[in-house]
């Protein structure tokens, strides 16, 4: 990751959102192989937190910046989801982090001078459907397993947790000015 032109305090917030983010997915890929019931696992609660670390880097730094956190999360994730899931799983997430955390970086910069909530809530929401279409699909379909009502219940709660993750943002938000679009 390119780190040379920001400050020593920048590289330290940038490699600590690389560490969470890497944390949030490994973590959440182990998660995932323990269901709470037929509509949710207990990644579900936990991977929502990859879209407010993107979100706060993005605000913060700006798209190329978040782009530098998800690719550099994205390898340590994978590596470290490797050791912690079936392989299955772990290329499923990754396909499905490296998507969605994009699509994210994306819709998150063309909103970013809307209502404060409107970028993180509308880019995590679209985001969080499309990250839920390719993990599901990649790692379960054809497992025997109850997948397509895991991968309902894991959107209800993404959707939801994409609410309740604003009072965080607007919270941690203040300590950056914002960025303007480019």
């Amino acid at each position: 990751m390119a780190l040379n032109r920001v400050t020593s305090e920048d590289r330290s917030r940038l490699l600590a959102a690389v560490g969470a983010m890497a944390l949030v997915v490994a973590a959440s890929n182990w998660l995932v192989q323990f269901a709470i019931n037929d509509w949710l696992t207990w990644g579900a609660f936990t991977f929502p937190f990859a879209f407010l670390v993107t979100d706060l880097t993005n605000r913060a730094y700006g798209p190329r910046r978040a782009r530098q956190v998800v690719a550099v999360g994205f390898v340590i994730a994978v590596a470290l989801s490797l050791t912690l899931a079936p392989w299955r799983i772990a290329a499923a997430s990754g396909g499905a982090f490296l998507i969605g955390q994009l699509l994210d970086v994306s819709i998150f910069n063309r909103l970013r001078r809307s209502s404060w909530w409107l970028a993180p809530f509308i880019s995590s929401a679209l985001a969080s459907v499309l990250d839920t279409a390719i993990f599901w699909t990649g790692a379960f379909a054809g497992q025997g397993l109850p997948w397509i009502t895991w991968a309902l219940g894991d959107l209800a709660v993404k959707l939801a947790m994409a609410v309740l993750l604003l009072a965080p943002f607007r919270l941690l938000m203040r300590v950056y000015a914002p960025l303007p679009a480019r």
